[in-house]
């Protein structure tokens, strides 16, 4: 039998079966043997020791396609990353830098800037100059007044999707309005892990449709990028591939070296300013790192 891990608490995993339900499952000991742990949003193999109780054994991980550290979870098809347009004000840095780690990890991000009932024209145009030139699919969108929740439930079909973003910017009210038509399903979940209920540090995948899951990630506040080179850095900025060898010296990094094609952009506006200085400051602490 084959299923998706939804939360992981104190060495039980709960695994759900399309058509069968959820399973509370142990990890064979030959996973702590071999230092494999299994993550939620692993597909594994189940063997079931009692289906009436719906508990069984965790005896395979399938292969990840993808698999992150923090949080611990696997299997991500999407990142949708929450900020507010204001009331909290974006955090540029904290955004540019959640972005570099999902670039790293090849995970596709959906941008959703919350609370546009609370926004002025300007606040929200200025959000859509800086990342759309990037790339990103970008959305608007007022939790308090449901407006776009329904495209954005479009954009999450038949994907497990990572939703992020500080406190303070309607990420619950979004999580509660995307999953609103299934609160049967996740109350029969919440009592199955009644011990887990209340516990926000843990990741738990929650099911929109049969073949749609969204993922609350708790801890985004503080993100290091510290844990590659500093000349890799630019690859993870999509908006710089354009320039991309059209530098006067062949490995520019974008930061001192003239004749840079990357600057030049930042110049004329084709790159935006904030991007450009969240790019140098990263790459000022990456550089610090090597010398310790």
């Amino acid at each position: 039998m084959q299923g998706k891990i939804i939360k992981g608490i104190a060495g039980f995993y709960y695994v759900n079966v399309v058509e069968s339900g959820l399973y509370e499952c142990k990890a064979k000991g030959s996973f702590r043997k071999n230092g494999i742990k299994p993550l939620v949003g692993d597909e594994v193999e189940l063997e079931v020791l009692d289906e009436e109780e719906k508990i069984g054994n965790v005896t395979k991980i399938l292969p990840r396609k993808n698999e992150l550290i923090r949080p611990a979870v696997a299997n991500i098809d999407q990142a949708l990353v929450v900020f507010a347009v204001t009331e909290p004000k974006p955090h540029y840095n904290l955004l540019d830098r959640f972005l570099v780690m999902m670039e790293r990890k090849e995970i596709p991000v959906i941008l959703c800037f919350n609370k546009t009932d609370l926004a002025e024209h300007p606040e929200i145009a200025e959000l859509e100059e800086v990342y759309a030139s990037c790339g990103y699919p970008v959305m608007f969108t007022s939790a308090k007044k449901e407006e776009n929740i329904e495209k954005l439930k479009q954009m999450l079909k038949g994907k497990t999707t990572s939703i992020a973003g500080p406190s303070g910017v309607g990420k619950s009210s979004l999580i509660n309005l995307l999953q609103s038509g299934v609160q049967m399903e996740t109350g029969s979940i919440s009592r199955k892990i009644a011990r887990g209920k209340h516990t926000t540090r843990h990741s738990e995948l929650i099911m929109i449709s049969p073949d749609s899951y969204i993922m609350d990630t708790p801890g985004f506040s503080s993100l290091y990028v510290n844990d590659f080179e500093k000349e890799e850095l630019k690859y993870y900025f999509p908006e710089f591939s354009p320039y991309e060898g059209k530098c006067r010296f062949n490995g520019c990094d974008h930061i001192h070296e003239p004749g840079c094609a990357v600057k030049e952009a930042v110049e004329s506006g084709a790159i935006h300013k904030i991007r450009y200085e969240d790019y140098t400051e990263m790459y000022r602490e990456l550089k610090e790192k090597k010398r310790y």
